[in-house]
């Protein structure tokens, strides 16, 4: 719930429209549509997203996110805690979804020379050569869904608030799960 319930729209006298420090900061109907359109815009675009790799590639959006994670890396490998920060997934996550990308023989699991209780995910040959097969179907998904339909000035401002958002959600010692 993030709009004041119905029922409960008298506000005690003195309580600011917004809220007070007694309560919660309700959203505004104009904020309260933006986040509606927020969510189902996010949602959309990542069901789209979904649909189009597994038609494709068959593997999940994240999973991609993973292989292209890997592939950016040096020597395409990474410590399996790094990659779940890069993909801001927790680890037990992580652990499945590279059991899976193992699976198909697009990821091999190593031992880390430097730390014996740690491991790498690597890109395998396989996984380099899928992924670079469904990456323009991929791009041409995500330009059709998201920067085709903005302006050069609306995507410029969009990657602001993106930006800024994340920053905000995620400050020096945050407790987030992929850091865990």
């Amino acid at each position: 719930m993030t709009k004041r319930p119905e029922e409960d729209t008298a506000r005690p006298e003195g309580e600011a429209a917004a809220g007070s420090a007694a309560g919660p900061r309700w959203l505004s109907d104009a904020e309260q549509d933006v986040w509606r359109a927020y969510l189902h815009a996010t949602t959309l675009l990542e069901d789209h997203l979904d649909r189009q790799l597994q038609r494709d590639a068959g593997m999940p959006h994240v999973y991609y996110g993973l292989l292209v994670n890997l592939s950016e890396a040096p020597r395409r490998r990474l410590r399996m805690t790094d990659l779940a920060r890069h993909a801001k997934i927790t680890r037990s996550r992580l652990s499945h979804a590279i059991a899976r990308l193992e699976k198909s023989g697009w990821v091999r699991r190593e031992d880390c020379p430097s730390d014996k209780r740690g491991q790498l995910a690597v890109l395998t040959d396989e996984g380099y050569e899928m992924l670079r097969r469904s990456a323009p179907g991929h791009v041409a998904a995500v330009r059709a869904a998201l920067f085709d339909r903005l302006s050069p000035e609306q995507v410029a401002q969009f990657g602001e608030m993106c930006r800024t958002i994340a920053t905000g959600l995620q400050p020096a010692g945050a407790d987030l799960p992929w850091l865990r």
